[in-house]
């Protein structure tokens, strides 16, 4: 679950720039282990860690471990991302949390997985048996919200919140990075699957933190954040399915106040709610201007998808290569 052969260890490393990212905020209990671990796991790779504004020795520790250390002074893990896809140049990328709850010894085999299928990205899957590292509250959020990215957009992943993955470089060259804080992980899982990359999951080991260090991640308010980045991608990518649910709704409350007042004017010739039947049709017609706009829309993210295709394709993509197991 965990580990790759060192001939595979060493294949990657003759043969792809690899580039570790590394976002951080106030890990300075954990983040030199997390170093010196991915140092351990891929030695040629180079190691960045960009801190986000810690108040604590996070770049000094990071630093003497032997990472090449920026800074982000944007606050959210959304803008320290796309600040290191922006920056940094390599033919892989491994993105990790600081906290030191992946494991490093999990890097070679989703590399290998990649590389061996001409994959886009790799996401490691979380797996633990230990409820400190995997709270109650956050399994039960992110299966909720993993199901509903699935239905909306297609279920190819299981554990859409990990922060654990690898990217081939025409992914990261053509991610957009538009969200501010947690929701990155939407961000990225739908990118993948609105242009139906070719990508995979692995299980990996998950622990819980080292003592003293703290998780920045707030059940409830992240949790709302990333519904709300869900609902928008999904107006943006999915528009007339978006706007036809909404049209629907109001086209049924429409009927609910129209149909009455249709009924009592065919018994009597008079309509005596004329309140009911002026918001009936107000409800009707703004349920058909949904509609329209909807099916509007729909061809306009059909163009922005062919754009953003043609982006993705500009970039060289990761080379398949069965052989790298050695």
């Amino acid at each position: 679950m965990s580990g790759a052969p060192a001939g595979a260890v060493a294949g990657i490393a003759r043969s792809v720039r690899i580039a570790v990212l590394i976002p951080c905020y106030n890990e300075e209990v954990a983040i030199g282990q997390v170093v010196r671990d991915f140092r351990s796991a891929l030695p040629t790779a180079t190691i960045h860690v960009y801190d986000n504004n810690s108040s604590d020795g996070t770049r000094e520790v990071a630093r003497a471990a032997g990472a090449v250390v920026r800074i982000e002074t944007l606050q959210g893990k959304g803008h320290v991302v796309r600040r290191m896809f922006a920056d940094i140049e390599a033919d892989l990328y491994v993105l990790v949390d600081g906290d030191g709850t992946y494991d490093a010894q999990a890097a070679p085999a989703l590399i290998q997985r990649l590389r061996e299928g001409g994959l886009d990205m790799v996401n490691a899957s979380r797996v633990t048996d230990r409820t400190a590292a995997y709270r109650r509250g956050h399994v039960l959020g992110n299966r909720v919200l993993t199901g509903l990215v699935n239905t909306i957009f297609g279920k190819r992943l299981s554990d859409m919140l990990s922060g654990y993955r690898v990217f081939s470089r025409r992914f990261v060259k053509s991610f957009p990075a538009l969200s501010a804080g947690f929701e990155t992980e939407t961000e990225l899982t739908v990118h993948a699957l609105e242009l139906r990359m070719p990508i995979a999951e692995l299980p990996t080991r998950y622990i819980e933190r080292q003592e003293g260090s703290t998780s920045k991640l707030r059940t409830y308010r992240d949790g709302i954040r990333i519904l709300r980045t869900i609902i928008v991608l999904m107006k943006q990518e999915r528009p007339f399915a978006f706007f036809s649910v909404i049209g629907l709704v109001l086209l049924v409350a429409g009927l609910a106040f129209g149909v009455p007042v249709v009924l009592q004017f065919l018994a009597t010739g008079r309509v005596p709610k004329l309140p009911s039947a002026v918001l009936a049709v107000g409800l009707v017609m703004i349920a058909c201007l949904s509609f329209v706009c909807g099916l509007i829309l729909d061809s306009v993210t059909r163009g922005r998808l062919e754009f953003k295709r043609l982006a993705y394709l500009s970039h060289r993509g990761p080379e398949s290569d069965p052989g790298v197991a050695g």
